[in-house]
Formats: structure tokens, sequence, C-alpha cells
């Protein structure tokens, strides 16, 4: 059964990690504290039927299996699931249908298993087989070294960030994000718009953002990224917007409209490297048109959000 972290169990720091600890079965929540793990470096934390839990910490991946009963029953995933959506899963219907649930603090449910399908249209998960809970972080600071690549005569340069999976190109994105809105030495204040089609930039929970974007950010969570620049463009007159994961080539359009409208853009892209994205079609028009003027490449999976390279719009490395 549930019940809440006593007072010996609660993590000395992070009130986030706490809410996710909070939505785990009672024994699996006991095997992982008794790891002794850095929490605050905790980033995954991976649930499979019939398997046992592993997890990410700092880069590095681990397996719980000294303990006794140590492989994940359909009973530790179902519980999972059920405080994850507090008892209500129909009320999670919509975020379900895209295979996740966010919960308090910004973390990320994801769920695989048997997908209910209405004509070509995903309805919704049952029997959930495996869960993939990916701690939100945020780290205060981190993009105070490249921010003053990113500004050019008290402006902001459009910017592409590059990385693979796992590398911090959203933990990167948030820190942009809230000193481009609160504004700093190099930059007076700019209003910012947000399209967090996953809730994994403000990692929105029953509508409020529960990570630091600034006092001059306006978000649209849960929404597609091609329909939501159009959005913000016609409603909210952002002087910046940024995007996630950029990946097809109607998103791709409405970000070169939003460009055309004046704005400023901040997004990312999975890649491995300036080359790679600059061989693809979809990406080519960033290229040839220098629709970017920087390029920030993300390598390092130990130090989320690290910069290894930066790029201008000519492909000159400029660190």
């Amino acid at each position: 059964m549930y019940r809440a972290l006593e007072k010996q169990e609660m993590i000395p720091k992070g009130e986030k990690i706490e809410s996710v600890l909070h939505i785990l079965p009672e024994k699996l929540r006991e095997r992982i504290l008794e790891e002794k793990l850095d929490l605050e470096r905790l980033q995954e934390i991976r649930m499979r039927i019939g398997q046992p839990v592993t997890l990410r910490v700092g880069g590095r991946e681990m397996r719980i299996t000294r303990t006794p009963c140590c492989r994940i029953t359909a009973d530790e995933i179902n519980e999972t699931v059920q405080y994850a959506a507090g008892y209500s899963l129909y009320a999670y219907e919509q975020e379900m249908r895209q295979g996740y649930l966010t919960v308090e603090g910004g973390h990320r449910v994801g769920m695989a298993g048997q997908v209910i399908l209405d004509g070509n249209q995903i309805r919704n998960i049952r029997y959930i087989s495996s869960v993939n809970i990916r701690i939100a972080h945020e780290i205060i600071g981190c993009a105070d070294a490249v921010l003053p690549f990113l500004i050019q005569n008290g402006e902001v340069l459009n910017t592409l960030v590059i990385a693979p999976p796992g590398c911090g190109k959203t933990t990167l994105l948030r820190d942009v994000i809230r000193q481009i809105s609160n504004g700093s030495r190099l930059l007076e204040g700019r209003n910012v718009g947000v399209v967090d089609e996953r809730s994994e930039i403000g990692g929105s929970y029953m509508g409020v953002i529960q990570n630091d974007l600034g006092s001059r950010t306006d978000l649209l969570d849960a929404c597609p990224k091609a329909e939501g620049m159009l959005m913000l463009v016609r409603s909210m007159g952002p002087q910046v917007i940024a995007v996630d994961e950029i990946g097809s080539m109607e998103e791709v359009q409405s970000l070169k409209y939003a460009m055309c409208c004046g704005c400023r853009m901040i997004a990312t892209v999975h890649g491995a490297s300036w080359q790679e994205i600059r061989g693809k079609p979809m990406f080519q028009e960033f290229f040839t048109q220098g629709l970017f003027k920087r390029y920030l490449v993300l390598k390092n999976v130990k130090e989320p959000g690290r910069v290894e390279q930066i790029y201008n719009e000519q492909g000159e490395c400029l660190c």
C-alpha cells in the first residue's frame, strides 16, 4: 500500500526528488533508498515487468539486483501509474495518448504497453508493461558560459542546440530561457514564448509551471510545436520563441514563419554533430539561408548541458 515518506526517508536535498519517490510502491522505494545513492544526480528510473529496476545516475546505468524479489511485478507497474495519475487515469487520458504523464515537480512518467486505436488515432494505452520515470533537473546558471555567444549588440541570436538524447539539451534550453526572460548584464529581459509539447521544459503540473522559466515567459503546455509557434506569434507577441526537439518539416516551416515575423528562435534538435545536422535534407534551409547564427553541440552525458562546440552560420568553430 502507498504511504507517505517518513521523516527519516526524506531526501536531504531537492524536494523535486521526493515527489518522484512518492509515486513509487513502498517496497521499490525502500530498495532505492537502501542503495544510498546521490539522488540529486538521479536521471531515470526504468521499470519493466519481470526485470530488475534500472536507474541512471550521473550518466551511468545501474540495476538493483541485491535484494529479494528484485524483479518488477505487474502490480508494481500498476501501482506506480495509479499513483502518478492520482487514481484518476481518465483525467489524464489526453496525456496518456502521447505515452506519458507529468507529475508534481515536472517529472515525466513514460509508459509502454498495448496501444488502443480509434481508427488511425491512438486513444489510450493499457496492459502497461514498462515505465520510465525521467527526472526533471533544473541547473540554475548552467547557461552562464554560453550566453555571451548567443547575444550580439544587445540582441538574441537565432540558436540551434544539437545533442544526442540524454545529454542535457532541455536542461540547457531551460536555463537559456530563464536568463533571456529575466535579463542580465548582457541583455534586457525579453518576452519569451515557449511551446512545451511534452511538458518537459516547464514541467507543468495541473496548470502550474514547476520549473523557473523567468518572469517574462508565456508557455503553451502539451501543445504541438508547429501549431504552437503560430499561436504564439498571433496572440502573444513574443520577442523570442523556444521549442524543444524540432523533428518534422511542418515544425521547420512554422519555425521559419516565426523568424520571418521578427521572432528570435532558440530550438533544439537530436543529432551527434553539426555535420550530421548539416547533411539532413530537412534542415538544409537552416544552412543555405543562414537562419541560425549559432549552433551549440552537446556531447558529454556525464555533465548535463555541457557544450562541446559552438559554431557560427559559416560553420566556423568559435570555441
